[in-house]
């Protein structure tokens, strides 16, 4: 490809499919193509079986097939600090991280962005994701890095073409979700060569350039560079056992024990022993090491339609001129990767939060999970979920109650959980 020679693009490998296939295609283009391996847990800190070993081979195989050079770089002490930190400090103030979301804040498009940008000459950096940008690949390579102080608003009357963060051709598979964190300084740098394919193509296209070993590879789970685990004896080797109780949401009845309320996420099964029945977790206490059930998937206590996020981090920089102007915007929202967008008001308050009013009730609507806000195609930002409404079990009951009292509420809506 005419043009394309001389731009140097260092493509994250993780050892799995998409990375191979988005290096194969950065290839195909005619650029100088880097494949990276990033080390980032270090298998002597705990007991488990890590795949690092195994995922490097398979990385570095990939480079070897496509011809490219292969580098190797170690975020064992940056992960530690930035993401697994983070994520047991979020554990004990009993919210439920998303780790993934954090670690692709930090480690791939902060310390891998700039390592490839300072220390590999790159002009541009690729990964597997599956997710668009609203900048053609060419425009890319002509964004000039600009190191702008940290902290301070940017001036009002620099003009500047914000650059989108748009979902992938293939729905099921859109990994913006995980990208919502993502600065416009990382966004301007990333060509994302999956964002137009289909998995099953991208299949096809390992198939027919003999990158068997990468397709024959599960589909990567579990915590971000860590892997599928036994969460409560891996979580256990960082955090001391804090017993507890099941209470029954109901009646306030003792119904057993736990070693942890940060074993625990909104809207999972409690397998309390000596009870067949299956018992669902709907609220914490961190206070009180209460985790408090209910004998019911869909019991209404699961049920709440309205959060607050901490400040929320807009792909723009800045929130919607809607929002701004309006102080309330109706978009989409989602706090889990792959469940359908749900309509929602956003009420922007003056510190950059956001209180979020779902056109529904959600299930085990979460704190410490990222409310991830979209427009159309385009995925706006993030915030993390700090605070819930009541529950529809909680408004059930306080109507009961003011029927027998002859009152009318008075109380605010947006109310803080036991968490």
């Amino acid at each position: 490809m005419l043009g394309a020679v001389g731009r140097h693009v260092v493509c994250a490998l993780s050892g799995g499919l998409d990375s191979a296939v988005a290096a194969l295609l950065l290839r195909q283009r005619g650029y100088q193509v880097t494949g990276v391996f990033m080390k980032n847990w270090d298998v002597a800190d705990e007991k488990g079986i890590c795949s690092a070993d195994k995922d490097c081979e398979d990385a570095y195989r990939v480079c070897q097939i496509l011809d490219i050079p292969f580098h190797q770089v170690s975020y064992i002490k940056e992960y530690w600090n930035e993401v697994f930190s983070y994520l047991l400090n979020e554990y004990e103030l009993g919210r439920t991280p998303n780790p993934d979301i954090i670690c692709n804040k930090y480690i791939k498009f902060k310390y891998f962005l700039h390592y490839a940008l300072d220390n590999l000459g790159a002009d541009a950096v690729a990964t597997g994701h599956y997710a668009r940008t609203s900048l053609e690949d060419d425009l890319v390579f002509q964004q000039k890095y600009i190191q702008r102080p940290q902290g301070l608003f940017r001036n009002r009357f620099e003009v500047r073409n914000n650059i989108k963060l748009l979902q992938g051709v293939d729905q099921c598979k859109d990994q913006t979700f995980f990208l919502s964190q993502i600065s416009q300084e990382a966004l301007r740098r990333t060509i994302f060569p999956l964002g137009e394919l289909t998995k099953n193509f991208v299949r096809k296209i390992a198939a027919e350039h003999h990158l068997h070993h990468v397709l024959q590879r599960k589909e990567s789970m579990g915590i971000c560079f860590i892997g599928e685990r036994n969460f409560e004896k891996f979580i256990l080797e960082y955090l001391e056992p804090r017993p507890g109780n099941f209470v029954s949401i109901e009646d306030d009845k003792v119904m057993g024990t736990h070693k942890g309320w940060f074993l625990y996420t909104l809207g999972q099964r409690a397998r309390i022993g000596g009870l067949r029945d299956a018992w669902f977790v709907v609220d914490k206490n961190v206070a009180t090491g209460d985790v408090f059930v209910a004998p019911s998937t869909d019991h209404p206590a699961l049920y709440r339609d309205v959060l607050r996020t901490n400040r929320v981090h807009w792909i723009a920089e800045e929130p919607p001129a809607e929002l701004v102007r309006d102080k309330m915007m109706e978009c989409n929202f989602r706090f889990q990767h792959q469940m359908a967008l749900v309509p929602c008001t956003l009420t922007l308050n003056q510190d950059g939060t956001v209180w979020a009013t779902m056109a529904k009730p959600l299930r085990a609507l979460t704190p410490g999970q990222f409310a991830v806000f979209y427009k159309g195609d385009e995925c706006l930002g993030s915030g993390k979920i700090l605070r819930l409404g009541p529950s529809l079990y909680t408004l059930q009951e306080s109507k009961n109650r003011e029927k027998t009292a002859g009152t009318s509420p008075t109380e605010d809506v947006r109310v803080e959980p036991a968490t």
